[in-house]
């Protein structure tokens, strides 16, 4: 299962949709990002395979990120986010 979480503006918890597949997420990865470069203000509307009954609407322009990752025994159940590892001297 591929997990695509939206950042949104002044919004501090991720939304999130799934995939079933890797080609069906990397498409929808692609298509929102797509989106959020045009500089065309839209609607997208999103479905969930994970959850069908999850419906999202969001517009363009109040997008910041999108983030995708994979859940299940090849993920390794990897939360999302970013991770920055520093040494000190």
């Amino acid at each position: 299962m591929f997990t695509i979480d939206l950042i949104l503006k002044y919004t501090p918890m991720p939304l999130s949709v799934q995939r079933k597949d890797e080609e069906g997420a990397q498409s929808l990865y692609r298509d929102i990002c797509e989106a959020m470069n045009s500089g065309n203000p839209k609607v997208l509307e999103l479905t969930c395979e994970g959850k069908v009954e999850k419906r999202l609407s969001i517009a363009t322009s109040e997008l910041v990120a999108v983030q995708m990752s994979q859940k299940g025994p090849a993920g390794g159940d990897r939360q999302p986010g970013f991770f920055v590892a520093s040494t000190e001297s």
